[in-house]
This record gives C-alpha cells, structure tokens and sequence, in this order.
C-alpha cells in the first residue's frame, strides 16, 4: 500500500501493492505552498512514511494538541469560540521522512516539524491550500483511511 499525495491536484490516493486505486479524497494543504524548512509553515515533499496512527477509539470530532486528545469534541460553536486554533480531529497520522538532507533530520525533519495527515472542521474547504503545513482530510475520508493504512505505509508527497 502506498499513499500518494499531489499539491497541484490537492489530492490524496491510496494504491494497493499492485498500484489499484484504493481510496481518494480531495485534501487541504499548506498555505504557504510547499517547504522543508523548519518553521515555515509549508507542506514538506518527497518520500515519507506514516511514523505513527494517533487517535483510534476516539469519537469523530476529538480535539487533539500536541497529539493528545484534549477531552473537548469540536463544535462550530468551539469554533468561533477560538477561531485561530488550528484544528487537529479525529485521527492523526505522523508522518517521517525517509530522505536525510531533504525531509529527514537537521532543519527539515517532517517529523520534528510535527507533519501530520489529520481530520479538520467539515466547514474547512477541501481541493484549495489552506493549512500552517500539514496535510488536512475531512473527517470521514480520514476514518477510512486510518483503518486501510497501517503504521510504516509510504507516503509520497508531490508538487
């Protein structure tokens, strides 16, 4: 299994071993475009793997901060209540890069730059740019997803 995730098309694709398209989904990612850099809230490219599945067992809408589930489900009323939160529902998929120099280690670790593939509000505009890095799926799409992909499943991410 393998997921691919193209910028241009905002877009994710999960493909069996035999390249078959298991699952696609419209995607959101960052808004600065695309970056390696540590602190520039840009979406990192290249070869990836998902280091980690956080969030299984949890209801749909769970807030998570720094991968912890805050015990507060989202509501458009938490919403506007802290509207400059960025939101992290549902599940969280972690993920490393595999290419030292470019994603991995030093400055432009994906992993040290806590790079997720996560859930979003429903109201977050799925197909255009719009996230500080990460790559956000709607909640439903996620849960699917989570189930398909087990930890160590590729990643590659495009332009």
């Amino acid at each position: 299994m393998k997921i691919h995730i193209t910028i241009p098309d905002q877009r994710l694709i999960l493909t069996d071993d035999d390249g078959a398209i298991l699952k696609q989904c419209l995607i959101s990612s960052a808004r600065n475009g695309t970056g390696q850099q540590q602190g520039s809230f840009r979406t990192p490219l290249g070869r990836h793997i998902i280091r980690a599945k956080i969030g299984a067992g949890q209801p749909v809408n769970t807030v998570f901060v720094r991968r912890r589930p805050t015990g507060e489900i989202y509501t458009p009323a938490l919403g506007r209540q802290f509207p400059k939160r960025d939101w992290i529902l549902t599940r969280i998929l972690w993920l490393s890069g595999c290419e030292p120099g470019y994603n991995r280690l030093g400055s432009v670790d994906t992993m040290r730059r806590y790079i997720y593939i996560h859930g979003t509000p429903d109201s977050v505009e799925m197909g255009k740019p719009g996230s500080i890095g990460c790559i956000r799926v709607a909640n439903h799409d996620l849960l699917a997803l989570f189930e398909k992909v087990p930890v160590g499943t590729e990643v590659d991410i495009s332009n």
